[in-house]
């Protein structure tokens, strides 16, 4: 069981694609060092998990969060860092990257 569960989506559409993707936002990169982050730490409870398209795409890179179902757009490493301090370590949502699911 876990106390929180993590999509961050990865999603790559081609260069020819209408809609933007996730991946190419840098979303890989950003989703491979919150976990890293959280193994450093030593928070064995949350699980990150890469996903496919969230449906945000212009929103993102998009993350979700459950069991709250709270949805992030998060855009750098500082961004993901606040995520884990505020959401994760202290149980307090980060409105400012907040977004309506």
């Amino acid at each position: 069981m876990y106390d929180y569960h993590i999509f961050c989506c990865v999603n790559e559409r081609p260069d020819s694609a209408v809609r933007e993707c996730c991946r190419k936002k840098k979303s890989l990169i950003l989703r491979n060092h919150m976990k890293k982050k959280i193994s450093e730490l030593g928070l064995k409870r949350i699980r990150v998990n890469q996903s496919g398209c969230l449906d945000k795409c212009e929103l993102g890179p998009i993350m979700v969060i459950y069991p709250q179902g709270v949805w992030y757009s998060f855009k750098s490493i500082q961004d993901v860092d606040e995520i884990i301090n505020t959401h994760l370590l202290k149980g307090k949502i980060v409105k400012r990257l907040i977004i309506k699911s």
